[in-house]
Order: C-alpha cells, then structure tokens, then sequence
C-alpha cells in the first residue's frame, strides 16, 4: 500500500507563479483593504467591487503557469497517495496535474447562490457579474471562505491530517487560522516537512526538518529525500 502524503500549501507557492496576496503589502490586495473585497460586510455594501476584483484575480490566475513545486507535488502523485490540502483559492495544483485537493478557502473559478450555499457552479473564463443569478433566482457570489466565515473543508482535513504517514508543510506563514492548526492534529511519530523562505515560528515538534528556501526549490529537494527515504 501506497504511503499517504498530505500537504498543507498556502500563499508561498502561488506567490512564485506569478500570484500576489494581500499579506505582501500591508493589508492591501491589490490595493483594496481586504475587508472591502473579502468580508460579507464588504459584500453588503459594495457587491459590484467585490465581482469585480475576483474577476480581475481570475484574469491574473488564467495566466499564471504552475511552477516546480506544483509539479513536483503532482509528480509525487506516481508512487505515494498524496492529498493537497491548500489554502490557495486558484487551480495551479489542478493545472499541474495533483487529483485530490481539498480547497479549504474556496475556489476562484467557482461561484455559489447567495441564497442556497449547496448551489454552486463552475465560473467559465473568468467573468462573474451582477444579474448572474442561480437556478433559484439569487445572486451568485465568488466561492471563496470570506473573513468571518466558517471553513466548511475543516474537518475533511483534520480527518486528512490524522492519517498521514508524512506531512509537508508548503509557502504558509501558519498565522492563519484554523489551517494553521493542522499540524497540531499529526501524529507525534509522523515525519514533518516545512518549506518556506521565511520559516514561521512554530513550536518544534518531534520528527520536523526545516528546509528554508522556496517552493521550487525546496519542494523537488524534498520530494527526492521522500522517494530515496520511503520507497
């Protein structure tokens, strides 16, 4: 049986692909304060800027190729089970290859009924606006988990994480929460993997190895170590 890899992805590898987060300036996405375009209130009061900076971060993620670290996940794929738990909301796992991704944030090329949460449908292109309406008559809204929301994928990963064999930690800060908390649920004796240029600040745990450098770097050396290690 094949060993089961989950791996936690955040904001780190995007960033290297071409794909910018508000964290990079101050609060600002793309000039926007986050509560204006990522917050129900933000909604509420101004629903035609929130379509419209989705829309143009559909644009920039069209565009955007995966990079080595995408692949080399996907490429892991060959010979361990891997589940990609991301806090990502664009599809470069998907477009490198990667099958079984678990989107805890949401997705950008996806939308849902701002009166039924169960409907939601795929964004073609990258347009979402005013008047695209559900089968229901109600507004669609991006898919995308908002501040102050609940993430609804949460307990899907916590079930994830609890029965790895090894866990790899990918491009995250782990200051956002409840992702952040992931590594709590592993167990003690699994082996810990975290990538980043700026290593966060966590706990040591037992079985952690720290490797401070960028996903496509740090990902392919990592993926090689796991080939040589545990095939």
């Amino acid at each position: 049986m094949k060993k089961k890899i989950v791996v936690l992805t955040g904001a780190g590898i995007s960033a290297e692909s071409g794909i910018r987060t508000f964290r990079d300036s101050n609060g600002l996405w793309e000039g926007y304060d986050v509560m204006d375009v990522a917050s129900p209130e933000g909604w509420f009061k101004n629903p035609k800027l929130v379509l419209d900076f989705y829309n143009e971060r559909r644009k920039q993620a069209l565009a955007a190729k995966p990079n080595q670290g995408h692949q080399a996940l996907a490429d892991l794929e060959r010979h361990f089970d891997v589940t990609i738990i991301t806090q990502n909301v664009d599809n470069l796992h998907e477009k490198a290859g990667s099958t079984k991704i678990f989107h805890l944030h949401g997705e950008l090329f996806k939308s849902r009924s701002t009166l039924d949460e169960s409907l939601i449908y795929d964004v073609n292109g990258w347009k979402l606006d005013i008047g695209d309406k559900c089968e229901k008559g109600a507004q669609l809204r991006p898919n995308i988990v908002w501040f102050g929301e609940m993430v609804p994928m949460m307990e899907v990963a916590i079930d994830e994480v609890r029965s790895c064999d090894l866990f790899l930690v990918i491009g995250t800060s782990m200051a956002v929460y409840p992702a952040a908390g992931l590594i709590n649920y592993v167990n003690d004796n699994v082996p810990k993997y975290i990538i980043d240029p700026n290593l966060p600040d966590i706990q040591a745990k037992e079985n952690m190895y720290l490797y401070e450098e960028k996903g496509s770097i740090g990902v392919p050396k990592v993926a090689k170590i796991l080939l040589e290690k545990y095939l």
